[in-house]
């Protein structure tokens, strides 16, 4: 069984972001997150808010059937102390619309996922467009530029 951890945004990753309001569910997002933990990926909600809007949050994920492993933490009851530790927290993926390149959709997360682990790469990744399924889009003002990478 596998033990990795994926910490998820909350706002334009599991739903359209529409902060301070909760938006509409990304297509396939519950379905991914309910594989993933039937393949025993421990999940964390990693996202700005808090308070009273993140009580929301985790409500709406309950109600559409995710529990999380922890919230905003590297593991459930974790403490934060300002004064010694570091707000980031520990997981083995995090998936966030804020990438490089912007959220690729549910649909490509797990299958980026679903290769590394079958693949065995290891490793921290920040999850991105994946360059073999994005050959054919546009190129923007910059790509001409960066050539040599």
């Amino acid at each position: 069984m596998n033990n990795k951890i994926i910490a998820i945004d909350f706002d334009g990753t599991i739903v359209e972001d529409k902060y301070p309001e909760i938006g509409k569910p990304m297509l396939f997002a519950f379905d991914a997150m309910k594989k993933l933990q039937q393949k025993g990926f421990r999940l964390i909600l990693w996202t700005y808010r808090h308070g009273e809007r993140l009580q929301e949050a985790i409500e709406f994920c309950r109600k559409n059937g995710i529990e999380f492993y922890a919230v905003n933490s590297s593991f459930e009851g974790e403490i934060f102390e300002e004064k010694s530790q570091s707000r980031k927290i520990h997981a083995d993926y995090f998936i966030d619309d804020r990438n490089l390149g912007g959220f690729p959709g549910w649909g490509e997360v797990y299958e980026i996922i679903r290769e590394k682990i079958e693949f065995g790469v290891e490793g921290r990744q920040v999850l991105a467009y994946s360059k073999k399924k994005r050959k054919n889009k546009k190129k923007g003002f910059f790509s001409g530029l960066f050539k040599s990478w």
